[in-house]
């Protein structure tokens, strides 16, 4: 897959949110629409420029996927619909581990295809909590290469 990969700017934020949003409603199923509204109001108060935040662009500029790493551990990869499982997952995490020395990441325990896809590059779950970092009943896989 050929994509442009850029450091985050503020000029993407609105476009971020919205690959955040797609990304999340087609992937977290086990959220209630409260739940995905209450995240969505976090991320919207995120400072992305206070760590490592890249984002995906096609030949036509459109943002189609980002990631955050902080302190070597992928703290968020989001992707377009249109491009989940296409490789772009897996090229901007093969990114983080190469070039920002990403060795941890957390993925809610509901998942699954996170998981698998985690797995299938060689991260291994080395603890759980019950609760996620919001205190609310989505538990959280913590996973290292």
């Amino acid at each position: 897959m050929d994509f442009q990969l850029k450091k985050y700017t503020d000029n993407y934020r609105q476009e971020l949110i919205k690959v955040w949003e797609s990304s999340v409603r087609a992937t977290h199923h086990f959220l209630s629409e409260e739940d995905i509204l209450f995240y969505k109001s976090l991320v919207e108060g995120i400072n992305f420029n206070e760590f490592d935040v890249y984002c995906s662009f096609t030949a036509t500029d459109e943002l189609i996927a980002f990631m955050g790493v902080a302190e070597n551990k992928l703290e968020m990869l989001f992707l377009n619909p249109n491009y989940i499982g296409k490789g772009l997952g897996k090229q901007l995490t093969l990114f983080a581990i190469n070039e920002l020395k990403v060795n941890e990441v957390e993925v809610n325990e509901d998942n699954e295809n996170a998981i698998k896809f985690y797995k299938k590059i060689g991260f291994k779950i080395f603890d759980r909590t019950p609760l996620d970092g919001c205190g609310k009943p989505y538990p959280i896989l913590k996973m290292r290469l």
